[in-house]
């Protein structure tokens, strides 16, 4: 289970560098895995991952910017919203511009 948080300031938090041009701030998360975050992509950022897949459950909502799915050929803005059930595929991803995203696993 994640900790008890109460509302709280989330733009006030710390950006922590997470490799590959991402920066996140971790919002909660629990010993299991679950984990909510904010994710900021710089402009130019490409995943080299190729196409992911994991065990979990992924909630993603764009805030800001824009993110292409390189598989898809197509290019997602603030306000698309994806869920992926653990096993499906998806990406790899490329910004141009940079984007902001808000990431729920469990």
């Amino acid at each position: 289970m994640k900790d008890e948080r109460e509302f709280f300031p989330s733009g006030r938090g710390e950006w922590v560098e997470a490799g590959g041009g991402v920066a996140e701030q971790v919002l909660s998360q629990g010993p299991d895995g679950m984990l909510t975050r904010l994710a900021r992509w710089a402009p130019g950022t490409t995943t080299e991952a190729g196409v992911i897949r994991h065990e979990y459950v992924e909630e993603v909502y764009l805030l800001e910017g824009e993110l292409t799915d390189l598989t898809l050929q197509q290019t997602f803005r603030a306000g698309d919203y994806a869920c992926r059930p653990p096993g499906m595929p998806h990406g790899p991803y490329t910004t141009v511009t940079g984007c902001t995203m808000l990431e729920i696993r469990y």
